[in-house]
């Protein structure tokens, strides 16, 4: 996914009230930004951090500018503190998994004529991020999620914050997978620190419990890293997703904490 005009940049003075974000321009001016993630976005919005912006020309806009890269720092896999770049514009997954799927590069999900975005269904009134269909096989109901929570040693969390939104949709993938449907979960990390997911089950430990279950009654999960630019967001390669936070994991947060 390419960015459609050059991003500009800045440095965060604060985030507030979800979805907005002041910063400080070059020039020597102030901004407000439009903030688009709902999300707690921990340790991605740390004052002083430089950041980069799309610009709309749209004249109804209040806020033209929106908030797409933050760089971030966290501890990286040989102890060392390391920068790198996150995308929290959340809505950005989504374009990057379904052209993604259009050119090939995720290999679970080949093999289908048809990619509708937005589809309503299951008992709980969800929409399904992409609906994948094909004449010769069942349809396969995909939900994405952007992960940007680096804790540090290359461990990706999801969610930031409780969401009883997204333990909502586990609930309607396992609910497709038991009316003989595919269904699968995929992990957009959007961080470049990240190099393994995992649930953040001391953040939301509903939602870990309930991934554990959606994946027992045959729901899939996959993570995938992104590489991250200011011209273009690229799915790379895919990531392991350990569905328990195991020992290392733990004392990490531990020393954390």
């Amino acid at each position: 996914m390419k960015f459609e005009q050059p991003l500009k940049n800045g440095v965060l003075l604060k985030r507030y009230k979800r979805f907005l974000a002041d910063i400080h321009l070059p020039c020597g001016n102030n901004l407000t930004l439009h903030c688009p993630n709902t999300g707690s976005m921990l340790n991605c919005a740390e004052p002083e951090s430089r950041v980069w912006f799309s610009w709309s020309d749209n004249q109804k806009r209040k806020y033209p500018g929106t908030w797409e890269l933050v760089e971030v720092q966290a501890e990286s896999t040989d102890g060392k503190q390391a920068k790198g770049l996150a995308c929290i514009n959340t809505g950005r997954a989504n374009t990057v998994i379904y052209e993604a799927i259009q050119e090939g590069v995720i290999d679970e999900l080949e093999g289908y004529k048809n990619i509708r975005k937005e589809v309503k269904y299951g008992a709980e009134k969800s929409r399904i991020d992409l609906l994948l269909e094909s004449d010769d096989k069942p349809s396969c109901y995909v939900e994405v999620k952007s992960v940007t929570l680096a804790v540090g040693r290359g461990w990706g969390l999801f969610p930031d914050a409780v969401s009883a939104r997204g333990s909502k949709h586990l609930r309607e993938l396992a609910a497709m997978c038991a009316e003989g449907y595919r269904a699968v979960l995929v992990f957009c990390v959007q961080n470049t620190l990240i190099e393994q997911v995992a649930p953040a089950d001391h953040i939301d430990q509903a939602y870990g419990e309930a991934l554990r279950e959606a994946v027992a009654a045959g729901v899939e999960v996959y993570a995938y890293a992104v590489d991250i630019t200011p011209q273009s967001l690229v799915l790379a390669r895919r990531l392991p997703v350990h569905l328990n936070q195991g020992q290392e994991l733990q004392a990490l947060l531990t020393e954390a904490q």
